[in-house]
């Protein structure tokens, strides 16, 4: 059975581990209607609409 010549320093363990533990930018996209950016498959915060039509009313400011 291998085993290890020399023990694998921390720098180098954690350097290889660092690669699964990194966290990912969520999908933002452009709304068709008002091009504020929201996520994907979600209605839009700033103008209440999801694919083409209104969905919540929204109030203006």
């Amino acid at each position: 059975m291998a085993v290890p010549k020399r023990k694998t320093s921390k720098a180098r363990r954690d350097k290889r581990r660092s690669s699964h533990w990194k966290l990912e930018t969520p999908g933002l996209v452009k709304c068709s209607k008002c091009g504020e950016f929201r996520l994907q498959h979600r209605v839009c915060k700033a103008c209440g609409t999801y694919n083409g039509r209104e969905v919540i009313k929204i109030e203006a400011k």
